[in-house]
């Protein structure tokens, strides 16, 4: 009668509930996270928001962006970009060419403040108001130098002159306004819906700290095509969705393509790294039945045709239902993400048919190379030799498997070294390939380290019991079962370790680097213009170019200008170098910075301001405290005219606090201040930690359930000669607890080879690990063992009995 591949794997399924249960979650939980990281991905890729501020603006010529540069070289040579840190703005010049186009209005956008402690409210020419829709509700539009129509909202903080019974920002009326060229008397002759404030265009340009530069150049009545002839590349023309110039949208779409995109490739590669194994184990559990199939006389493409045709009834059943978790998943953290601030409203999550559908098919196809290349050896071993191989365990290493694991070792050392000889971006990607080349390592020499393992880990259970001793020979002689438990606790440790540490280390350096360079007494957030007897310094981001030749990246770093002598309020931790000798043109560097733009005293490094500006300043120091102080630090001089607020942010006050600068803060508050800005990172940190973790521990549990659920035969017949009950479930708590002390040295020892040269090239010290912290981490992978074995062994036992 011939064999009916089909029809076998179909019994197979019937008869094996639980191995295909195994695989079924596996394939069920890699599909749950591929497809979420996926509709994360195409919601960054397709996010959008309809026009705001340009609504009613038909064509908006707007400087790009965007900062370009060419990378590689030769005929690799391709183009990267980069977003500047604050809005890039065109040059005035360019009104004066689009003007004969059609009517050209000029835009620039600004921050103002008024006397009575209120806060900064947007201000902008009159002429805005062709496509803003602003309109006036008394008075008149203003014309003249000193002239200003206030907004409903913004009259009540004006600071109004007029006398007690008149309204605040009357007509009439003279108001003092904090602007980014100082403060400034005006009198109001209008007000207007809204809480804005307006000056005529001449004097809203003189007053935005960039007379020379637009935010934008609005044209009615113009081609587009004419325009962009006109502008010939030096500008962008926007039209239809493109004129929603919201620098929000830009860092949620960063912020989601990087979790869809980044994040979502290191976790598809380990959901499917521990689905396959999974998938191997349930194939190699059944060695015994394709040994007597083939001893039967089932050819080898019979037998992989039994293994296609199981995967063909398991993965697209997990992945049709996979993906309803998985958008649960999608769901909530991008609700979590926008309830936190970090994705604006108006942005929608996108679900669609393309990243479910490939979340099914990576599912379906790992289930297919798993079980083809597990079905290898039992489908080309000869049938005469079958049964006697399926009976022990194989004990040779494997000829391919061991040679590509050790180069995984190798190729992880080698990627440990040069993070620790790296900084930023790059110390960043090496470490990522330190824990992905050591977790490759793992899965190849598995059976190996397993085996070491057990030896290690053995000898003293040995002079612990008969149980214990039991436990460890019988891990010994299993050393591929064992591997199929321990690497997924080891997959757990290391990149939960890694991610959540790594936090705690850059909070830690950070804090510690704010505590001891910050000598100021006082700190005042947004202090006026003109606010004297401190340093002045305004916070932002530049772009550095790191790497020389082909390798060349524009980078985003930490700023700081300062107005004074910053020595006086800060500890910067000098290397080398002398801050007294900035000044306009030169600059100061943290150390990290210099290492990865390969550069030192007296070198020029290439900067782009916060507007995208280029700048070439000669470094005159390197410190060592940028992480918690600003990476790059500069004469505030050189900033102006290149920042969106066009003023200072803080200002640094040593001794008495002067009268009349406002509220301020300690520098102990002020360091806590600076914690809570870093939550929304330390939360995302803990999120992914959280999904990978718990995806591996979950595989943990799988795999440890379906391997004592294989093992009924072997558990019954301890029972047959003589085992107590309790005796056959302290062995297997020995063993569990083997599994977890194994996943948990290995684990921890990979995630302290990633972290120690990432934390040494970005922060200049060890990593920081919390004791309590890692306790727990360690305290969880050691209760997963028990947990997910004494169940299934206490049912199997209790089974057993009542057959028996």
């Amino acid at each position: 009668m011939p064999l009916r591949p089909n029809g076998l794997a179909r019994a197979a399924v019937r008869s094996r509930p639980a191995a295909f249960a195994g695989t079924f979650v596996a394939l069920l939980m890699t599909v749950a996270i591929v497809s979420a990281c996926g509709t994360l991905l195409e919601s960054g890729v397709r996010a959008g928001l309809p026009p705001a501020r340009y609504a009613q603006a038909p064509v908006v010529v707007a400087a790009d962006q965007q900062v370009h540069w060419e990378a590689g070289s030769g005929e690799g040579a391709y183009e990267e970009s980069v977003r500047v840190p604050e809005r890039a703005r065109v040059d005035a010049a360019l009104l004066e060419r689009l003007a004969p186009l059609g009517r050209a209005v000029p835009d620039v956008v600004f921050p103002v403040r008024g006397e009575a402690g209120s806060g900064s409210v947007e201000a902008s020419g009159w002429g805005a108001s062709a496509f803003t829709g602003a309109a006036l509700e008394g008075g008149r539009a203003p014309q003249a130098p000193g002239e200003v129509v206030l907004g409903a909202g913004a009259a009540a903080g004006a600071g109004t002159g007029s006398g007690a019974g008149a309204a605040a920002g009357s007509a009439g009326d003279r108001v003092w306004l904090d602007t980014p060229v100082g403060k400034r008397e005006f009198r109001v002759v209008g007000r207007a819906r809204g809480a804005g404030v307006w000056f005529s265009d001449a004097e809203a340009r003189a007053l935005s700290g960039h007379p020379g530069a637009l935010d934008a150049v609005v044209l009615f009545d113009a081609d587009p095509e004419r325009v962009r002839a006109a502008v010939d590349g030096r500008a962008q023309v926007l039209t239809g969705a493109a004129r929603a110039v919201d620098p929000r949208l830009a860092g949620a779409r960063d912020l989601l393509t990087g979790l869809g995109g980044s994040f979502g490739t290191i976790a598809t590669l380990v959901a499917v790294f521990t689905a396959a194994g999974t998938v191997a184990l349930c194939v190699a559990q059944r060695s015994r039945e394709f040994a007597l199939l083939r001893a039967v006389g089932a050819t080898p493409r019979q037998i992989r045709r039994i293994v296609a045709t199981e995967a063909l009834l398991v993965a697209p059943a997990a992945g049709v239902l996979g993906c309803v978790p998985g958008l649960g998943l999608a769901f909530w953290w991008f609700g979590q993400l926008k309830a936190k601030g970090a994705i604006p409203e108006g942005v929608e999550l996108t679900v669609s048919w393309i990243p479910l559908v490939s979340a099914a098919g990576i599912g379906l196809v790992t289930a297919l190379l798993a079980g083809w290349a597990a079905a290898r050896r039992p489908a080309r071993i000869r049938p005469g030799q079958a049964l006697a191989a399926a009976a022990v365990e194989r004990v040779r290493p494997g000829w391919i498997r061991t040679p590509l694991g050790i180069a995984a070792v190798a190729g992880g050392v080698a990627c440990a070294r040069l993070a620790a000889t790296s900084g930023g971006d790059d110390a960043a990607n090496a470490a990522l390939g330190v824990v992905m080349l050591f977790m490759l390592a793992v899965a190849l020499l598995g059976p190996l380290i397993a085996r070491a393992c057990a030896g290690l880990l053995g000898l003293p259970l040995r002079a612990a019991g008969a149980s214990a001793s039991l436990a460890a020979a019988n891990s010994r002689a299993h050393a591929r079962r064992l591997a199929s438990a321990i690497t997924p606790i080891v997959l757990a440790m290391a990149f939960s370790s890694t991610l959540v540490f790594l936090q705690t280390s850059e909070e830690d350096a950070t804090r510690r680097q704010q505590g001891a360079g910050l000598l100021a007494d006082h700190v005042i957030t947004d202090p006026p213009a003109d606010a004297r007897g401190g340093v002045a310094l305004t916070r932002t981001s530049v772009l550095a170019m790191f790497g020389k030749g082909a390798e060349r990246r524009f980078q985003s770093a930490s700023a700081q200008g300062v107005a004074g002598d910053v020595t006086t309020v800060q500890d910067l931790g000098v290397r080398e170098g002398d801050l007294g000798a900035l000044r306009p043109g030169t600059v100061a560097v943290d150390r990290s910075v210099a290492e990865s733009a390969r550069l030192g005293v007296g070198d020029h490094v290439e900067l782009r301001l916060p507007d995208g500006v280029p700048a070439h300043p000669e470094i005159v120091a390197v410190y060592t405290r940028g992480l918690g102080l600003g990476q790059v630090t500069l004469p505030a001089s050189d900033l102006t005219g290149h920042t969106t607020a066009g003023r200072a942010t803080e200002l640094l006050v040593r001794g008495p606090l002067p009268a009349g600068l406002g509220p301020a803060m300690s520098p102990a508050d002020w360091t806590t201040a600076q914690s809570t800005d870093r939550e929304v990172n330390a939360w995302a940190n803990a999120v992914m930690a959280a999904v990978l973790g718990g995806f591996a521990a979950v595989a943990a549990a799988n795999t440890l359930v379906m391997t004592v659920l294989d093992r009924r035969r072997e558990l019954r017949m301890l029972r047959l000669v003589g085992s107590t009950r309790s005796q056959v479930l302290r062995m297997l708590r020995w063993e569990a607890l083997l599994i977890g002390g194994a996943g948990i040295t290995l684990g921890s020892a990979i995630a302290l080879a990633t972290l120690y040269p990432l934390t040494k090239a970005v922060t200049g010290a060890p990593p920081h690990i919390p004791p309590a912290l890692y306790a727990s981490f360690a305290a969880a992978a050691l209760a997963l063992g028990p947990a997910a074995t004494l169940l299934p062994a206490r049912w199997t036992l209790r089974r057993g009995a009542r057959t028996a």
